[in-house]
Parts: structure tokens; C-alpha cells; sequence
């Protein structure tokens, strides 16, 4: 849950990035680091699979983003619990690959079942859908992995990446960090002063 400071104007974002086992989480972390600016304040890149902070200035509020991995491999489903507990918004970053569309499904529906075990509903955390690895010779058409993975009453932005050559990495962080702030300029103008 977001963290909102009104006495030292800062706050607190935690955003997750979900999906199937190489399917280029940890590389899209990876590559923020390289980039994001040195005149932002942007934290170590404390484990690959783990976290990344860095900060911006929003309107009078400094903003710290913490981006997280959580695990691939299914066999380390308590760690992704643990990751996604205190969630403010998820990147869901799908294998473009054809033979990855199974990972891809069940990854999906591995992080709702998880967000439930945590009384949470993806319905009501900002999400976005990166398409990854569109780079390679044997990819899914987008319509596919819309239909696949974004195939809801209300659908959410969805972007094609190759994450190894930071394409479409920051459309996607860029579109979860101002749903995130969209919602919480909204909240915190309905609550009572």
C-alpha cells in the first residue's frame, strides 16, 4: 500500500513486475537501472530478482518508486506472496514466444489466485501488460496475446518490449507510474481534510 507523507511531501510506490520464468522481468528492471538519470535520486539494484528504488519529484511530492521481481519458477510461489504483499500497482510481462502462451496463461492466473490469498483484487490494482521478447522469430501476434491475457470488460494498456534492448521499457513503466499517481491524486482529493 502506498505510503503518503503530507509533512515531508513524499511518496511511497510499490510496483511488481509478474509473470512466467524468463520471460524478461528481471531484464526490464535491469535495464531502468542503466538509465534512469543520475540527477534522480535511484537506489542499488539490490538483487536482480529483488528491487530497484528510485525517485522523482511529482508536483511538490517527491515520488520513491520500488520495483520488485518476483520469481519465475513456480516452485517459489510463498516468495511471490511475499513480494506482491503492500502492492500498488503490477507490470505483467508475458513471453512473447508461441510455446510460452501455457507459462503465460497460468502465470496470469497464478498472480489473481495469489492476490486473493492476500484479500486483494487485481480489478482493483493498477495494472499494465507488457509483451516481451517481440524480437525473436517465433512470437504470438499482439491480438493473440490480447485475447490470451487482456481479454476483460475493462482492458488495460498493453505495450509490445524487447526488454534486452530497452524497447518499450519505459512506455510501460512510464504508463504504471501515472496510473498509480492518477489514482492516488484522485484519493487523496476525496479525502476529508
Amino acid at each position: 500500500m502506498a505510503i503518503i507523507n503530507q509533512a515531508t511531501k513524499e511518496l511511497q510506490v510499490k510496483i511488481v513486475y509478474y509473470g512466467p520464468a524468463m520471460g524478461g522481468k528481471t531484464t526490464n528492471l535491469v535495464k531502468v537501472h542503466e538509465n534512469v538519470q543520475t540527477a534522480q535520486e535511484k537506489g542499488k539494484l539490490v538483487s536482480l530478482a529483488t528491487s530497484l528504488p528510485f525517485s522523482v519529484a511529482i508536483k511538490g511530492f517527491k515520488t520513491k518508486f520500488q520495483l520488485y521481481t518476483v520469481p519465475g519458477q513456480v516452485i517459489y510461489n510463498t516468495t511471490r506472496q511475499l513480494v506482491l504483499r503492500g502492492v500498488d500497482g503490477i507490470v505483467f510481462v508475458a513471453d512473447s514466444q508461441y510455446e510460452k502462451m501455457q507459462e503465460n496463461v497460468e502465470s496470469f492466473s497464478n498472480l489473481e489466485d495469489n492476490l486473493r490469498t492476500l484479500k486483494l483484487n487485481l480489478a482493483d490494482i493498477p495494472y499494465v501488460v507488457q509483451y516481451n521478447k517481440r524480437d525473436l522469430p517465433n512470437v504470438a501476434p499482439v491480438e493473440y496475446m490480447e485475447f490470451l491475457l487482456n481479454n476483460r470488460d475493462v482492458q488495460v494498456p498493453s505495450f509490445s518490449a524487447t526488454a534486452n534492448k530497452c524497447e518499450g521499457v519505459f512506455e510501460t513503466l512510464n504508463m504504471i507510474t501515472r496510473m498509480l499517481l492518477h489514482k492516488f491524486i484522485n484519493e487523496s482529493g476525496r479525502r476529508p481534510a
